[in-house]
C-alpha cells in the first residue's frame, strides 16, 4: 500500500470548480493547501468504484455508492478524492471532470474531445470520526427470511426486515427487503440404476458399504500433495493427509465412478475408479501445473468499407482454458459480445477504432493486444494516393542545380492495412491481405556529369495485395563473462527443438508465422551455461534481426546430504554480503516419480546478481508478469537463481519439497518494495514469470552484537528450476529512439531492424536504494517512427532511476552522438532546458578512451506543467501511443552507423530494412521479396593508395531491360597492413537471375570501373574460362575496366564470385561479405585477405587520385542539404577517422586487428 501512497499528492480546489485536480473540498478556499487534512476529528472512508466509463461516461455518485455500500460513507462528506483503477491521480489524467463532495464526482465522454473516453475513476470521502457508519451498530441486524410462500414447483416470495438504531439521517437504504424464491421440488421416481451395490438417497451416485477405496496424489513434479480435495460429481468426499494419501468408503468399483482431484496451483484432474470385483481398489494421480493464461493470437488489424462485415478472433490457451471472453471498443466494454469471435456486420464509421479481448477463468485473465479497425467510405479512396517525401542519395558526380543537393525525392508509399477485394466468408484473418503500395511509377532522367542517370520515382500509391514477407531472428549465444560460443547447443520453442547453434554459437530462427511472442530457450549440451530462456524481439513486417545471447556459466555443484539441513549463498559481487540464502530442511528431496531422495546430491545454484551491471544482458526471458486483471506488467528484480539438484550418483535430476528463501532486507532499500517482494518462477514457454509465494519478514540473529532483517518465503522446487525475487512497479516511462545510417540526422536516413537495449539502473546515492544495482533490461526493435522503450522513471526526483542506452545492428553497435566536450540539443535531439535535467551523457563523457556506442540518462517523468516536456523524448506511461506516432521533429535521442566507404544506388528505390517496400519492376535489384541473393566480386588493387572502385549494372540479355541500369555500387578499397602496396575490395554487383515476373533469365551487364589511372593486369583463368564458355561474352576492349555478363551460377572462391541466397538482404550481403573477405567459398573473416580468392587485379598510378572521392563528395555535400546539420572539415576528417577504425574492430577490416597506426597518405 505504501507504494500506492506514494501517488497519491493532489491540490485542493472549490467545490463549485470544474478542474482536473484529484480532491475536491466544500470549506476550503485556498488552492494550494496541503493534501495531508490535520483535523483528527476526520478520517478518509476507503475506495469507492460504482461505475465504469461505458455509455456517456462516468459516474461515482454519493447516492448510487451510500444505496450499495449501506453507511459506510457519511451523509454530508467534507471533501472529495479521485484516482483511476490504474492509480493515476485524477489531476494527471488531462480529462475534464466534474465534482461535488455532497453530490459525487463524474466524467462525460462527450467532453473528452474526438476518439476519447474517460478513464474508470475511483473515489474516496472525508467523513467526521465521531461518528459511528459501522453497518451493524447503524441499523439493526435483518431479521431471518421468512418460509418461501410457493408451492411445490412454484414461485413465490421471502421477505426480511430490519430498523434503524441511530440518527435517522445515517440510515441509508430499505428497511425491508424482498426476494424470489423457488418452492420445492416436486417428488420424482429415482431413475439411476446402479450395476454394483444400491442407489443413494440423493440419487446421484451407487453405494458399495464394503468397498473401499484407497488413493495417492503427488502434485507436479513428484511432490506430496496436501490438502488435496476428492470430489464426485462436485460433491466433495475427503481431502488428502500429509502424506497426500486419501480413503474413500462406499464407492462403487463399476468402472462409471469419475473422481475430480483438485489442489490449488494445480489443473483439475479427472480419474475414473476402475472396475474391480475386490474388497479393496487403489489409484494413484499425479497433478499438473495449472498454466496460466496466455495468447495464441492477438486480432488482427483490419480495414473495411462501410456496410462490410469484419471478425476480430480472441486465441487464448492455459490450463484450464478460459471460460469468459469480454471485447473492448476503444476501451469501452461491448456488453453483447462474450464469445470468442467478434462479428462486426453492417459497419458504420463510429465503429471505428481499437478492439481487444479480455479472456478469463480459473486461471486468471489475459488482455490481447489491440487490433485497429479502419472503416472507409463507400467510395473513398483505400489509399491515400498521393506519395510521400523520400530522399535518396546520388552518386558523387550527379550534382543537382534544382534542389542545390546530392538528394533527390523519389517519392514512397506508407505502408498500410487497406480494403481490397474480399470474399463474402467471415475470418479471424483475411484469406489475402491488402496493403497500400505503389500503382504507377514514373522514369525520369537526371543529368550527371558526362551522363544521363534513371530514377523511378512513384507517382500515384493504391491498393493491392501486400508483399509476402518472412521473419527472420538470427545471433549467436555466448558467455557473458569471456563472450565464449555455446557451440552445439540446443534451441527451444514451446518444448520443441526449432534449431541449433553452430561452432561459433551462431543460429538462424524462422519466426512462425501467427507468432506473437518469439520465447526461445538455450540449451547448453556441454553442461557449462545455465539453460536461458529469452524473448527476442523480431520484425512483424519481415526481415532479419541480430541478437547476441548472453549465458550465465552453471556454478560449480557442491555436494550436500539430503538427510541434513543445507543453506546455499546467492550473491556473486565480491567483497559484498551474499542478497540472499537457500535453506533446505532435511529430508526434503524427491525423485520425480515422487519417491524419497536419501543420498547425497549435488548441488549447483547459479545467482543472477544485480549489484553487477555486466550481468544484465544475460537476464532471463523480459521480466513481466500478467496482473489479476490480464494486463502485462513489469517486473524490478532484486537476483534471478538458477537450480539444478542431481543424484550424486546416477546424474538424475532431483526434486524439492518446502525450500526457504532468505531475502537480506538491507540489499532492499525502497522501503515500498520490501512489502511487495514476491518469489516468482519463469514458465519457459510463456516467458513470462508467475507467482510462486510472497516473503515477509522475519529477525533472525546473526552474531551477538547484530542482527539481520530478512524477508523469508517458501516455494517448492518442480519442474521449473528459474527463480526471481521480484517487485511489481508501477513507476513507468517510454524513451523514444531513432537509428540512422549516418551522422545526416534526416527521416529518410533513418534505419529499421535495429536492436535498442535500455538498462534501468536504480536509484542515485542519497535516494533510497542502491546505486549499484540494475532492475530491468528491455530491448525493442527500431520500425519507420523509431522505438519506444519501457523503463521505469520517477517524476518527484529527476534522477531517481538512470538508464544506460545502446543500440545494435546485425552485431555492430551503433554511435551516441557525443556530449562533450559540450552538448549540442539539435545533434542530440532534445532541445533544453530538459536535456539538461535528463542529464545525457555519452560513454566516454569524462574518458575519451572508452567506447562511443551507449548514453546515459536521468529518468525523470515529464511534467505536465512544462511545455518543453510534452514533446518527448520521455513519455508517460498512459502516452505509448504518443510516442510511437510522435513526429520526426519531436524530441527524440539518436544512435548512428559508422559511415563506411560505400555508397548504393538502385534505379528502382529499395529499402532493405523494410521489405514491405519492394515494388514489381523490371529494373529491381532483388527481382524476388524474400529470396534475395548478393553477389560480390573479388578485386585485387596494386597501388600504394586505397582506390574508389565501381560497378556499373545494366540489363544484359533480357528484351525489358537491355541497355538499361539496374544500379550503381561504389567501395573504397581496404589497404594490406602487410603490404603497403596492394589493397583489395569486395564490390557488389546484380546477380544475374529471374527477374520479377519468373519468365526469362536476365545475365546482367556488368563494368567493374576503377577510379584514376588504373590498367588490368589479370583475370581469374576459372572465371574468364567459365565465361568464354557461357555465351554470349562480353566486350572487353578498355584495358581501364573489366566487363562481364555475371554469372547465372554461384561459382565460389576459386572464381572470386561469392554468392550467397537468404530470406533478409542484409543477412544475404553479410553472410557473402564475410566469405568474400576470407577468400573462401564456407568461412568468414573480418579482416581482408587481398591475395585470397580474387578474380580481377588491377595496377594503378603512383600519383595521388586528384579528382575528389566518392566519400568526400558524399560528405562534404551534407552541409549543403536542406534540413541537415553542417560540420567543419575538421569533423569530416575526425569521422572518416572512426570509420576505418570501426572497420578494423567491429566489421570489415585491414590485416591490422590490433588497430595499429597507417601512414599518411601522399
Amino acid at each position: 500500500m505504501a507504494a500506492r501512497l506514494f501517488l497519491v499528492a493532489l491540490g485542493l480546489i472549490p467545490a463549485s470548480v470544474f478542474s482536473v485536480q484529484g480532491l475536491w473540498r466544500t470549506d476550503i478556499k485556498d488552492p494550494d493547501h496541503s493534501v495531508h487534512y490535520s483535523e483528527d476529528n476526520y478520517e478518509w472512508t476507503t475506495w469507492f468504484n460504482v461505475d465504469h466509463p461505458g455509455g456517456r461516461g462516468d459516474y461515482e455518485q454519493l447516492e448510487a455508492i451510500r444505496f450499495y455500500y449501506r453507511a459506510r460513507v457519511c451523509g454530508t462528506p467534507r471533501a472529495l478524492e479521485a484516482r483511476t483503477t490504474d492509480w493515476v491521480p485524477a489531476r494527471e489524467t488531462g480529462e475534464k471532470v466534474h465534482a461535488d463532495p455532497t453530490v459525487g464526482f463524474w466524467c462525460l465522454n462527450e467532453e473528452q474531445g474526438p476518439d476519447r473516453n474517460c478513464s474508470n475513476y475511483a473515489v474516496r470521502f472525508l467523513c467526521p470520526k465521531g461518528i459511528d457508519l459501522n453497518f451493524q451498530e447503524t441499523w439493526s441486524p435483518w431479521s431471518d427470511w421468512s418460509p418461501c410462500s410457493a408451492l411445490c414447483g412454484q414461485m413465490g416470495v421471502q421477505i426480511r426486515s430490519r430498523s434503524c438504531n441511530s440518527d435517522p439521517t445515517l440510515c441509508s437504504g430499505p428497511t425491508v427487503e424482498r426476494k424470489e424464491c423457488h418452492g420445492q421440488e416436486c417428488p420424482t421416481e429415482c431413475t439411476l440404476q446402479c450395476l454394483m451395490g444400491r442407489v443413494n438417497a440423493e440419487c446421484d451416485a451407487c453405494m458399495c458399504e464394503d468397498h473401499i477405496l484407497l488413493g495417492s496424489a503427488r502434485g507436479a513434479g513428484g511432490l506430496i500433495a496436501e490438502g488435496a480435495a476428492i470430489l464426485v460429481s462436485n460433491k466433495l468426499l475427503t481431502l488428502t493427509d500429509h502424506n497426500g494419501h486419501f480413503r474413500i468408503p462406499g464407492l462403487c468399483p463399476d468402472g462409471n465412478t469419475t473422481l475430480t482431484i483438485r489442489l490449488q496451483g494445480h489443473a483439475n484432474l479427472n480419474v475414473v475408479v476402475p472396475k474391480n470385483t475386490e474388497r479393496t481398489s487403489v489409484v494413484s494421480v499425479q497433478l499438473k501445473r495449472a498454466e496460466k493464461l496466455h495468447v495464441l493470437s492477438n486480432p488482427d488489424t483490419k480495414a473495411r468499407r462501410e456496410g462490410q462485415t469484419a471478425a476480430f478472433c480472441c486465441s487464448v490457451s492455459g490450463v484450464p482454458q478460459p471460460d469468459k471472453y469480454q471485447w473492448f471498443h476503444n476501451n469501452s466494454l461491448l456488453e453483447k459480445h462474450s464469445e470468442r469471435t467478434l462479428v462486426l456486420k453492417d459497419l458504420h464509421p463510429e465503429q471505428a477504432g481499437e478492439y481487444y479481448c479480455r479472456a478469463s477463468g480459473p486461471s486468471g485473465a489475459i488482455k490481447t493486444k489491440a487490433a485497429t479497425l479502419k472503416i472507409i467510405g463507400r467510395n473513398s479512396r483505400s489509399c491515400d494516393p498521393r506519395p510521400d517525401s523520400q530522399l535518396i542519395r546520388l552518386p558523387h558526380d550527379c550534382y543537382q542545380n534544382s534542389t542545390k543537393s546530392f538528394y533527390y525525392d523519389v517519392g514512397k508509399c506508407t505502408s498500410g492495412t487497406c480494403a481490397g477485394r474480399l470474399d463474402s466468408g467471415i475470418r479471424c484473418k483475411d484469406k489475402v491481405a491488402y496493403c497500400c503500395g505503389v500503382a504507377k511509377m514514373e522514369e525520369k532522367h537526371l543529368t550527371c556529369q558526362g551522363y544521363r542517370l534513371p530514377v523511378k520515382v512513384v507517382t500515384e500509391c493504391g491498393c493491392q495485395k501486400c508483399v509476402d514477407t518472412k521473419a527472420i531472428v538470427h545471433g549467436r549465444a555466448v558467455a557473458a563473462d569471456n563472450s565464449e560460443p555455446m557451440r552445439f547447443g540446443h534451441v527451444f520453442m514451446n518444448g520443441v527443438r526449432i534449431s541449433r547453434t553452430g561452432y561459433k554459437g551462431t543460429f538462424t530462427i524462422h519466426v512462425p508465422p501467427e507468432t506473437e511472442r518469439l520465447v526461445l530457450t538455450f540449451v547448453d549440451n556441454m553442461n557449462k551455461f545455465i539453460n536461458t530462456t529469452k524473448v527476442l524481439p523480431f520484425n512483424a513486417k519481415g526481415g532479419a534481426v541480430y541478437h547476441e545471447i548472453k549465458l550465465l556459466r552453471k556454478k560449480t555443484p557442491v555436494t550436500i546430504s539430503a538427510s541434513e539441513s543445507n543453506t546455499l549463498d546467492l550473491g556473486e559481487v565480491e567483497g559484498q554480503e551474499p542478497m540472499a540464502h537457500i535453506q533446505i530442511p532435511p529430508n526434503s528431496f524427491y525423485k520425480p516419480n515422487g519417491e524419497v531422495f536419501a543420498g547425497n546430491v549435488n548441488a549447483s545454484v547459479t545467482f543472477l546478481d544485480p549489484r553487477d551491471v555486466s550481468t544484465a544482458a544475460a537476464a532471463q526471458s523480459d521480466l513481466n508478469f500478467v496482473g489479476n486483471d490480464g494486463d502485462t506488467l513489469p517486473l524490478r528484480t532484486y537476483g534471478m537463481f538458477s537450480v539444478d539438484f542431481r543424484d550424486g550418483e546416477t546424474n538424475e535430476p532431483l526434486n524439492a519439497g518446502e525450500v526457504k528463501v532468505l531475502l537480506d532486507s538491507t540489499q532492499v532499500t525502497m522501503h515500498e518494495h520490501r512489502s511487495a517482494m514476491k518469489l516468482w518462477s519463469l514458465n519457459p514457454d510463456t516467458g513470462l514469470w508467475e507467482e510462486e509465494g510472497t516473503l515477509e519478514f522475519e529477525k533472525k540473529p546473526r552474531t551477538k552484537r547484530e542482527e539481520r532483517t530478512f524477508l523469508i518465503g517458501n516455494m517448492e522446487i518442480r519442474e521449473r528450476r528459474l527463480f526471481n525475487l521480484d517487485v511489481p512497479e508501477n513507476r513507468r516511462c517510454y524513451v523514444k529512439v531513432r537509428a540512422f545510417r549516418s551522422e545526416r540526422f534526416m527521416p529518410s536516413e533513418q534505419v529499421e531492424g535495429v536492436v535498442v537495449s535500455l538498462i534501468n539502473m536504480e536509484p542515485t546515492a542519497g535516494y533510497s536504494t542502491n546505486p549499484r544495482a540494475w532492475g530491468r533490461f528491455d530491448s525493442v526493435i527500431t520500425g519507420p517512427n523509431g522505438a519506444c522503450l519501457p523503463a521505469f522513471c520517477d517524476e518527484l526526483k529527476t534522477d531517481a532511476y538512470s538508464a544506460f542506452v545502446t543500440a545494435n545492428l546485425g552485431g555492430e553497435e551503433l554511435e551516441a552522438v557525443a556530449s562533450a566536450p559540450k552538448l549540442n540539443p539539435n545533434l542530440i535531439g532534445v532541445p533544453q532546458p530538459y536535456l539538461g535535467k535528463l542529464n545525457y551523457k555519452r560513454t566516454d563523457h569524462e574518458n575519451p578512451k572508452l567506447k562511443k556506442t551507449a548514453f546515459s540518462i536521468n529518468l525523470a517523468k515529464p511534467s505536465p506543467n512544462a511545455a518543453e516536456e510534452s514533446n518527448g523524448p520521455v513519455y508517460s506511461f498512459e502516452n505509448l501511443k504518443e510516442c510511437e506516432e510522435s513526429p520526426f521533429s519531436a524530441a527524440h535521442f539518436r544512435f548512428s552507423r559508422v559511415e563506411g566507404d560505400r555508397y548504393d544506388y538502385n534505379t528502382v528505390p529499395f529499402n532493405e530494412d523494410d521489405p514491405m517496400s519492394w515494388t514489381e519492376d523490371y529494373l529491381s535489384w532483388w527481382p524476388k521479396p524474400m529470396e534475395y541473393r548478393a553477389c560480390y566480386v573479388k578485386v585485387k588493387m596494386n597501388s600504394p593508395h586505397e582506390i574508389n572502385v565501381r560497378s556499373h549494372n545494366m540489363g544484359g540479355t533480357h528484351p525489358k531491360t537491355v541497355g538499361q541500369l539496374y544500379g550503381l555500387r561504389d567501395v573504397r578499397s581496404i589497404r594490406d597492413m602487410d603490404h603497403t602496396a596492394l589493397s583489395a575490395v569486395c564490390l557488389e554487383f546484380k546477380c544475374s537471375g529471374m527477374l520479377y515476373d519468373q519468365q526469362r533469365v536476365d545475365r546482367t551487364l556488368v563494368k567493374v570501373v576503377p577510379q584514376g589511372s588504373c590498367k588490368r593486369d589479370h583475370v581469374n583463368p576459372l572465371l574468364q574460362e567459365y565465361l568464354v564458355n557461357h555465351l554470349p561474352l562480353a566486350v572487353n576492349n578498355d584495358t581501364n575496366q573489366f566487363t562481364m555478363l555475371a554469372p547465372l551460377d554461384p561459382l565460389g572462391h576459386n572464381y572470386g564470385i561469392y554468392t550467397v541466397t537468404d530470406q533478409d538482404p542484409r543477412a544475404a550481403k553479410e553472410i557473402a561479405l564475410g566469405r568474400c573477405f576470407d577468400g573462401t567459398s564456407d568461412g568468414t573473416s573480418r579482416v581482408m585477405k587481398s591475395n585470397e580468392g580474387v578474380a580481377l587485379t588491377f595496377t594503378c598510378g603512383d600519383r595521388e587520385v586528384t579528382r575528389q572521392s566518392v566519400f568526400q563528395a558524399l560528405q562534404s555535400s551534407q552541409g549543403r542539404i536542406s534540413g541537415g546539420v553542417a560540420r567543419g572539415d575538421d569533423k569530416q576528417n575526425r569521422r572518416r577517422q572512426r570509420a576505418n577504425a570501426s572497420r578494423n574492430s567491429r566489421r570489415r577490416s585491414t590485416r591490422d586487428p590490433q588497430g595499429r597506426g597507417t601512414k599518411a597518405r601522399s
